[in-house]
């Protein structure tokens, strides 16, 4: 019995591993244009640039007697830029005039704690107030200092129970809600982020990843290893984040870039998820395929394989945006989970990276940090990547009208953009008029929009006819009991006049 165990699997291993290679694994089968966009079908399409490079900002240009060494991380308030430059223990503190950056101030010690100076900063968070935040990694800490650098708070390794006293706090990435609370991915925690309140105390984790295992490994230890040598390996726990964002409504995106291959088209991996306030997953995801950036890559491959998003940011409407970093790409998707564009490539020209590492906006700009060459690049909506954000902007402002003039000016600069005939359609419901709604919703082969304005329609109709739909009813119910009637009657006199000739 256990023999016809072990090969049933065998068998089910087999058919997974022919049928994934043979849907992901052509040489051909990813992206290589510039900017593009996929079709209902999941073919590559490309399209006009969403966006352009207005300035490439390198150490030199920046007057820094040593160049950024491994720089890991990015924070913008209004016209500020933070850049933790890691390798040399600092954090540069830019501004911004136009399409250039001037240093401002080289932060690399701090009033009043100790120690004073930093070791291997990876993350800096600064507030309304001119609050700074910086995730000192080796120093085990996240350091609060006010405008001046003085030192107001630090937030060192929890003592609760909770946490594992074995395991040194190594904070990377962290965000700050409007209330003071710090939300801190640290190295080698699985539990999710790690949260304190404004006064510095641990309340706890939010947000655990879920369990991630590979199927083929699962079968693998079910039934091809001995009770001993599972007993021998590590169990399954949940994996670690890879980056974290805060936005405006103190949602935190968080990115994840362990999971398995096969479980990605199947919104098991979940690589870029929204968590509320008691860590659930809220992400909205209404296309036909879920926000994982490439939907085509060469299997086991580094290069070639599958998207993994090392940062994320949001903008206004909760549009947000992923950074690619196998190769070098950028994912624009709106709140619905449509992808927007796709843009970016590795290599070593002013739009291209040679590896990115953090992603940054303001207000629409975006701006990359490439952590080996220590180079900002900032990009700007062209006019075209402005009527996408516009049209949704009129959309959620309620200007319908202006908001399906734009998604028109959009379809003048790209026939196959099917977001354009979706808000087209999305702003035709709104203003009640399904029927045309429905035109637009089929052109895009958006089946559950079309569905709703369908059966907005059919209620509208039905309103509107149901005078005749009653004497259409009524004629279906009455005429046939009349003619019965009539029949029944005729052979009533007929049995009738007969019994009367018989007599």
């Amino acid at each position: 019995m256990k023999i016809m165990h072990r090969l049933a699997a065998l068998l089910m291993i087999i058919m997974l591993l022919s049928g994934v290679t043979a849907a992901y694994a052509a040489d051909d089968g990813y992206a290589s244009s510039y900017t593009y966009n996929y079709d209902y079908w999941g073919d590559i399409r490309e399209s006009p640039d969403a966006y352009r490079v207005a300035s490439v900002v390198r150490s030199a240009e920046l007057g820094l007697d040593v160049a950024m060494k491994r720089p890991q991380s990015l924070y913008a308030r209004e016209d500020m830029l933070y850049v933790c430059d890691t390798g040399n223990n600092r954090i540069l503190e830019l501004r911004r005039y136009g399409n250039e950056f001037k240093l401002m101030r080289i932060i690399d010690s701090v009033q009043g704690a100790e120690p004073a100076t930093f070791n291997t900063p990876t993350d800096v968070f600064a507030d309304e107030e001119g609050n700074l935040y910086i995730a000192d990694t080796n120093n085990q800490r996240v350091l609060k200092v006010d405008k001046d650098l003085n030192h107001l708070l630090s937030f060192t390794k929890p003592t609760d129970s909770t946490f594992d006293q074995s395991l040194n706090f190594l904070p990377i990435k962290l965000a700050v809600d409007v209330s003071g609370r710090v939300f801190c991915l640290a190295t080698n925690v699985n539990k999710g982020l790690v949260k304190f309140e404004a006064d510095g105390t641990f309340t706890g984790f939010i947000g655990a990843n879920k369990v991630i295992y590979s199927f083929i490994d699962y079968i693998w230890k079910e039934f091809f290893t001995t009770k001993e040598q599972r007993a021998q390996q590590e169990a399954f726990v949940p994996t670690e984040y890879c980056n974290i964002y805060m936005d405006q409504d103190s949602f935190i995106y968080a990115t994840n870039i362990i999971f398995d291959e096969y479980d990605l088209l199947w919104d098991n991996a979940m690589p870029i998820r929204r968590l509320n306030g008691i860590g659930n997953d809220i992400l909205i995801k209404n296309d036909r395929y879920p926000p994982i950036g490439e939907l085509y890559w060469v299997e086991g491959t580094v290069d070639k394989g599958p998207s993994k998003f090392v940062d994320i940011t949001v903008l206004e409407n909760d549009i947000y945006v992923a950074l690619d970093r196998t190769r070098g790409r950028l994912f624009g998707y709106d709140s619905q989970g449509i992808m927007l564009w796709a843009f970016g490539s590795t290599g070593n020209t002013d739009n291209t990276f040679n590896s990115a590492i953090s992603l940054e906006h303001m207000g629409r700009d975006l701006i990359v940090l490439d952590q080996n060459e220590g180079d900002i690049t900032l990009f700007t909506p062209t006019e075209y990547g402005n009527l996408i954000y516009d049209a949704s902007d009129d959309y959620l402002r309620g200007d319908y009208d202006g908001s399906a003039d734009k998604w028109e000016e959009v379809l003048k600069h790209n026939a196959n953009y099917n977001l354009a005939f979706i808000g087209i359609g999305r702003s035709l419901m709104r203003q009640e008029k399904f029927e045309e709604a429905m035109e637009y919703f089929e052109m895009a082969h958006d089946r559950d929009n079309y569905g709703r304005a369908f059966r907005q329609w059919r209620k509208i109709w039905v309103e509107e006819n149901i005078g005749w739909l009653v004497i259409v009813l009524a004629v279906v119910m009455i005429v046939p009991l009349i003619i019965r009637t009539i029949k029944k009657t005729r052979m009533e006199v007929e049995v009738y006049e007969r019994s009367k000739v018989g007599k």
